[in-house]
């Protein structure tokens, strides 16, 4: 292994993993391995394992722009210079989603493949019965789709799966692309 990309859960794995499939790489052969570090705090141990200060391996990284602050945190700990910007850490090889992986993939598939894919796996019913509760009553599909996507164990990282198969790869999310560009 020569390249560790780092990733906060299961379905960033997935979702690259799945990506860089319909690429026609195959990460394991060119020395690259994704892996889920169970959270953004968990930074600081995974960049500690694996980079400058552990096995000497070149980190690259997804994350959500939200926890920004934590992930520059993680991996100034760990012994590498993230840099006061966006923009640092891009340099870097660490690139933010917007929202989070399910806000990217929903954009990037449109609310139209995302409800098509559901409805490919039988969950339409689901999807109906949480778009019709109170509380979401004023949201938009995307935002109801988001919250689809990450209200049962195991959903984000299986749809994450499904919705980078059934996405045109001209539309594939910026931050997924660079990050694998990057591996």
């Amino acid at each position: 292994m020569r390249t560790v990309v780092l990733v906060e859960g299961e379905s960033d794995r997935v979702a690259l993993e799945t990506l860089a499939a319909r690429r026609g790489r195959c990460l394991p052969a060119e020395g690259v391995a994704v892996v889920a570090m169970g959270g953004i705090t968990n930074t600081r141990a995974f960049a500690s394992r694996y980079g400058p200060r552990g096995a000497g391996m070149r980190l690259v990284g997804l994350y959500d722009v939200g926890e920004e602050d934590a992930l520059r945190r993680g991996l100034a700990a760990a012994g590498l210079d993230p840099g006061p910007t966006a923009d640092s850490l891009r340099a870097l090889g660490f690139f933010g989603c917007s929202a989070d992986l399910e806000d990217e993939l929903v954009r990037a598939a449109g609310p139209d493949t995302v409800e098509a894919v559901i409805e490919r796996v039988g969950e339409s019913r689901s999807l109906r019965l949480l778009a019709q509760m109170p509380a979401q009553r004023g949201w938009t599909r995307e935002a109801v789709l988001r919250r689809f996507l990450g209200c049962r164990s195991g959903r984000k990282a299986r749809y994450a799966a499904l919705l980078v198969e059934a996405m045109d790869l001209d539309r594939v999310p910026a931050s997924l692309a660079a990050v694998l560009d990057a591996a």
